[in-house]
């Protein structure tokens, strides 16, 4: 990436852009800083390594919000965690393995944003009438997992799922555990969010040093991104606390699209370009 100031303001900017969409969507914000550092001029090769050290301040900085006010479900992340801490360290090394330099991972990226903009433009299901988030009454724990939807099988595929593809396209694996959460282990929206993001740091820590030993980090870019992360995750789980399950769902769905089309067209051109 060129080394200018506008360049740097421009990756702080891209690291905000992420720090809120992480908190607010759980989806590790890295849907919004791979195609822009994309544009700022990195590698596709570089790209998918070089977002995921900026997936841990954000999903730090998130968890601690959303811990306070009591959305965590932290019987899901024992699940889901280890699951996806061992696959997103196969991902990370299976990344080298996939030809095109890079491209066809970031089209296959696009096609899994289309896809999760689908899952969540769909009305959802309703879930079981003991079920409540657990920020509206915190006071009521929920059952055990092997007596409701999100059985521990369950709850695992979706983790390993989403850490694999956390190493392989370095997306967080958010855009998967979100909808995989909330349409497979029917738990609300909202805690859907605040547990992904717990496990989404958990995923990008082994993933980070994986692809740090390949050697396919621009660490200066990736330092920036992280530092515009903290304050944009501070504002993205306030924006989320705030908004209504519905409406989350919907900005939520519109954003995947809407940035799926503009990466599967722009690796495309690369591709044709090329």
């Amino acid at each position: 990436m060129p080394d200018t100031a506008l360049h740097a303001v421009l990756t702080l900017l891209a690291g905000i852009g992420t720090g809120v969409l992480s908190a607010a969507f759980g989806v590790g914000g890295a849907v919004i800083s791979t195609p822009a550092i994309r544009a700022l001029g990195v590698s596709a090769a570089f790209a998918i390594g070089t977002t995921l050290p900026s997936i841990l301040p954000s999903a730090a900085t998130g968890t601690w919000r959303y811990t306070r006010e009591r959305m965590v479900r932290w019987d899901v992340v024992a699940w889901a965690g280890p699951a996806g801490i061992a696959a997103a360290v196969l991902g990370s090394y299976l990344s080298k393995e996939v030809p095109g330099e890079g491209h066809l991972l970031m089209l296959l990226t696009a096609a899994l944003l289309g896809f999760s903009s689908w899952r969540m433009a769909r009305a959802p299901r309703p879930a079981p009438t003991a079920e409540t988030d657990a920020a509206a009454a915190p006071e009521h724990p929920a059952p055990p997992l092997a007596r409701r939807h999100d059985r521990p099988a369950i709850v695992a595929a979706v983790g390993a799922a989403s850490g694999l593809l956390s190493g392989l396209l370095g997306v967080g694996g958010g855009v998967v555990m979100v909808p995989g959460f909330t349409e497979l282990a029917r738990i609300p929206l909202k805690t859907s969010i605040a547990t992904s993001l717990v496990c989404v740091g958990l995923f990008a820590a082994p993933s980070t040093v994986a692809h740090a030993a390949i050697g396919d980090i621009d660490w200066r870019t990736a330092i920036l991104l992280s530092v515009g992360v903290v304050p944009g995750a501070r504002l993205g789980s306030h924006l989320a606390m705030r908004a209504t399950d519905a409406r989350l769902r919907v900005i939520v769905a519109a954003f995947l699209g809407v940035t799926s089309v503009i990466y599967a067209l722009g690796e495309l051109a690369a591709l044709i370009g090329g």
